[in-house]
């Protein structure tokens, strides 16, 4: 009788064990890619030009936005339709590694010429994270306002896991629209997990972080592989590791979500969590450049690939 209890017992344990260390999100690997091939306006040349998103492999060849699956990624490719002209920016590519793919995140200058003679820029860092851009673009006004980042997420995870290949450390620029002006300081890539507490007060979305991982990479390197990015749960205000970019609000990156009516708004981080509260969003952000919308240096790259959550 004894026996069977402890045969029982370490079933139980061993089921437990299995459905815990299977907590994932879909496409974690990197090796599933949707194709869209988009016609860009005439005015501006009227070539295909390509973009790529983590997903069930498909490819689609419309003007049109992302019609959302099971995927929970997003990229930092976009499709823009601005006063009606078509313009495409990509930004992430998916790239042969081993039996499999990663995702190498690129930051890129586009330039448009209309007419044969008005010449515009814009610095784009690649970026890879859970949400998704409200598609189409229709200015670039506000461009983290057109982030949805952050997906349902109920557990709490030690660290994240994946790896990782960097060419970063080149020279910052911000280049947007006729304006490009040098940016001090060395490109660094930069990686983040948060896991929030969020709720709805009046329209506007309210949060407590919960934990929180962030990491800047400075120097290039060769493939790290299994890096573990460790989460820090409650307030690291004054732990040795803290940075201002780490802090809630952090205006350097404004965060966006969607309220109970299904507007983004910004989400406003009002204090941190402890040990009582659970999280219900997490946001994962991957990108090859820091400093906000159109600070990069052209040509840093980050890639990454197999993510998985360590519980």
């Amino acid at each position: 009788m004894i026996m069977r209890k402890l045969i029982f017992i370490i079933a139980l344990l061993n089921i437990a064990f299995v459905s815990f260390s299977q907590v994932s999100l879909p496409y974690m690997n990197m090796d599933s890619w949707i194709q869209r091939d988009i016609k860009e306006s005439r005015i501006i040349g009227g070539e295909v030009k390509t973009l790529y998103e983590v997903g069930k492999p498909c490819v689609t060849k419309e003007a049109a936005p992302w019609v959302r699956g099971d995927s929970p990624w997003e990229t930092s490719s976009i499709y823009a339709n601005v006063v009606g002209i078509s313009k495409v920016s990509s930004t992430v590519f998916p790239e042969k590694r081993g039996n499999g793919y990663c995702a190498r995140l690129e930051t890129r200058l586009e330039e448009v010429y209309a007419l044969g003679f008005i010449h515009i820029t814009a610095l784009a860092t690649g970026s890879l994270f859970v949400g998704h851009l409200i598609e189409p673009i229709r200015n670039i006004n506000s461009p983290m306002a057109k982030m949805v980042q952050g997906v349902p997420f109920t557990h709490k995870i030690k660290a994240l896991k994946f790896d990782y290949k960097a060419k970063t450390g080149g020279k910052r620029i911000k280049a947007s629209a006729l304006k490009k002006d040098d940016v001090e300081g060395p490109n660094n890539a930069e990686i983040c997990v948060f896991l929030q507490k969020r709720w709805n007060e009046d329209g506007k979305l309210k949060s407590k972080r919960i934990a929180t991982a962030y990491i800047r990479i400075e120097k290039s390197t060769d493939w790290v592989n299994g890096y573990e990015l460790k989460l820090h749960y409650g307030d690291i205000t004054k732990e040795p590791y803290y940075k201002e970019y780490m802090s809630l609000n952090y205006q350097g990156y404004p965060l966006y979500g969607l309220n109970d009516k299904g507007e983004n708004v910004p989400i406003d981080e009002v204090g941190w969590g402890d040990e009582n509260d659970n999280p219900t969003h997490i946001i994962i952000r991957f990108s090859s450049g820091y400093g906000g919308a159109y600070v990069g240096a052209v040509g840093d790259c980050l890639w990454i690939d197999n993510i998985e959550f360590v519980m």
